[in-house]
């Protein structure tokens, strides 16, 4: 069986919606950017303020903001990832429900549910 990993949340500006939710929820935060991501990020011509996923943690469910890719129109602005202990098994199961696939990479599976709203699934 699945459980939440994060929220994911499509945005033209991760850094300042990140700020916002972190602000606007309590005991939530950005998480910190230790001198081995800023490095990262500097190596990639970006900082932490153009970085195109700024990660929120909390008490509750972590949030992920994401830099928008694509139309608006052609894609959900919020979506959920789940974490299972074997990814393809939890596709398949999810696969049985009614969720349709959509693509693989190497960190996640991308599916529809049946409406047609995408989510991720993870490995733990």
């Amino acid at each position: 069986m699945a459980r939440l990993k994060e929220i994911v949340i499509d945005c033209d500006n991760p850094w300042r919606v990140a700020r916002f939710w972190a602000a606007a929820l309590d005991g939530y935060e950005v998480m910190p950017y230790d001198d081995a991501e800023l490095a990262r990020l500097a190596a990639l011509g970006l900082t932490r303020e153009t970085d195109p996923t700024v990660m929120v943690d909390g008490p509750g469910t972590r949030l992920c903001f994401h830099l928008r890719q694509g139309e608006r129109t052609a894609r959900n602005r919020v979506h959920l990832d789940i974490a299972a202990p074997d990814r393809q098994k939890e596709v398949e199961r999810l696969l049985s429900l009614g969720a349709t696939f959509v693509r693989d990479t190497d960190a996640y599976s991308v599916l529809n549910d049946p409406e047609g709203n995408n989510f991720c699934v993870t490995s733990e």
